[in-house]
């Protein structure tokens, strides 16, 4: 791979080769799927896979949704029947909220997040700051292992420990960041307060959470411009954003709908609906997998010169689930919190956005409120959820009769 302005030629291929060149590997995908993983011998039993050449044959297809493949992982551990490569094709194993075990496989590069870092400014040679979890999620791999495919070195620097993490890239004077935008936003803050010198960060490739125009603009301030990626760690890459900052553009070896959540239902061009995502690697072949998130298609190609389609980008949940600090927040982890303890009536969780910050508050109607309770219920959010929240009490009827178990309210800008 020359380093040029695209990737690979994959990038600037014509719209209509693309889908002809893409349902042809996805063909080829299915009947793999249906001789070598038993799920989808299942599911896709009726399917004769030449018959599936365009996008209204796939509508046709079923739907694969997390909370499936947690319930066949139950039943059929590790990976639930759903994994179609040999013995020895795997090369870690991770495990996700639900929870839910997701593969590694041999292939160099196998989340495809070289292509994202390239058209973020990522080139041969950068060393690069990885501020990603190296621990049961795979999102620190996922950018590993692209960062390495592009011949990047990485510091695998992982969450936390804000100071040495200063520490760190004053030393080392990495060329990239890589992480949530919050954590950008956290070590910046600290680096002004302890006058540490980061000049060297250039360039930035943020995911795992929205990144608004005023925190995308207070780090530009500090001389880094960063550009998102979206993906999941069911199916990898799914979109990421170039240099023009207009709309996310789709990975190329994935097909994506958008649909009616709950139904798979393909919505008009420019409606709002959820993300599936059809992958067109043999090892995980996950088809037409449900990730919860909504977008839109932006319609046209990108004015970059890379033709695949666009979106808007994370617009939301189709559920109450939501995403903080680079983590999901379930309701059923809300429920659990609340069922840990007898004092809490009824709860909601409030995630809101304060000086680019995420805070979430956990707002409790309790018969007697006290600080033994406000403390318990701090540290259960915290061994549930893994992220900290504050705890605010309520009287009786305090809270709005309305289902809501999460109310995100953070602006999309």
């Amino acid at each position: 791979m020359t380093d040029t302005h695209f990737f690979d030629s994959l990038e600037t291929r014509t719209p209509a080769q693309r889908e002809s060149e893409q349902f042809e590997l996805l063909v080829g995908q299915l009947r793999h799927a249906k001789a070598n993983s038993p799920r989808y011998a299942e599911l896709l039993s009726g399917v004769d896979p030449q018959a599936v050449t365009d996008r209204s044959a796939l509508a046709h297809l079923p739907v694969t949704r997390k909370s499936e493949l947690s319930q066949s992982q139950l039943r059929d551990p590790p990976f639930g029947g759903y994994a179609a490569g040999e013995e020895g094709d795997l090369l870690r194993v991770f495990a996700s909220p639900g929870p839910v075990f997701e593969p590694q496989g041999r292939r160099e590069d196998f989340w495809r997040f070289a292509r994202a870092l390239h058209a973020a400014g990522f080139r041969r040679g950068d060393l690069i700051h990885n501020t990603f979890s190296y621990h049961f999620t795979p999102a620190g791999f996922m950018v590993d292992s692209g960062a390495h495919a592009l011949g990047c070195t990485v510091f695998a620097a992982g969450t936390g420990q804000t100071e040495l993490q200063l520490q760190a890239i004053a030393a080392l004077r990495p060329r990239g960041y890589i992480g949530t935008p919050s954590f950008l936003k956290i070590i910046l803050d600290k680096a002004a307060e302890t006058g540490m010198e980061l000049s060297s960060l250039a360039v930035g490739a943020v995911s795992g959470e929205a990144l608004p125009n005023s925190l995308r603009d207070e780090i530009s301030t500090a001389g880094i411009e960063v550009l998102q990626a979206y993906a999941t760690a069911d199916v990898g890459l799914i979109a990421y954003e170039s240099s023009v900052r207009d709309g996310m553009i789709l990975d190329e070896h994935v097909i994506v709908e958008i649909v009616e959540p709950g139904t798979g239902d393909p919505v008009p061009e420019g409606e709002v609906g959820e993300i599936l995502v059809t992958t067109l690697f043999p090892e995980y072949p996950l088809i037409r997998f449900a990730t919860g998130d909504l977008s839109a298609v932006l319609a046209g190609p990108s004015p970059c010169g890379r033709t695949n389609q666009r979106i808007r980008g994370w617009m939301g949940r189709a559920d109450q689930s939501t995403k903080v600090r680079g983590l999901f927040v379930h309701p059923s982890q809300v429920m659990t919190v609340i069922n840990r303890h007898e004092g809490i009536q009824r709860a909601r969780l409030v995630v809101d956005r304060e000086n680019n910050a995420d805070i979430m508050v956990l707002r409790c109607e309790v018969d007697e409120p006290s600080d033994a309770l406000q403390e318990a219920i701090v540290r259960t959010i915290r061994d549930v959820c893994k992220l900290r929240a504050s705890v605010e009490f309520l009287g009786k009827g305090g809270l709005p009769d309305d289902g809501k178990v999460i109310d995100d309210k953070r602006p999309i800008d």
